[in-house]
């Protein structure tokens, strides 16, 4: 189980830091932002190999189920 910051949502942020660079902005201007979407993703595999029994209500609160 893990919980942190969506990397779809980093890639995406990182590809506006690149565009605003190419379009001449320094890179010493732009402000360092914190992430602002986060998922929680569970691997159900590895909880039933573990013997753990997770709620139903925490698998219908995940983004991502791995099964």
């Amino acid at each position: 189980m893990a919980y942190g910051p969506s990397l779809q949502a980093i890639y995406w942020r990182g590809a506006t830091y690149v565009d605003r660079i190419l379009r001449g902005a320094k890179p010493s201007d732009l402000p360092v932002e914190q992430p602002t979407v986060f998922e929680l993703v569970v691997n159900l595999t590895t909880a039933k190999t573990l013997g753990l029994e997770l709620p139903p209500t925490l698998l219908a609160r995940a983004n991502r189920v791995i099964e």
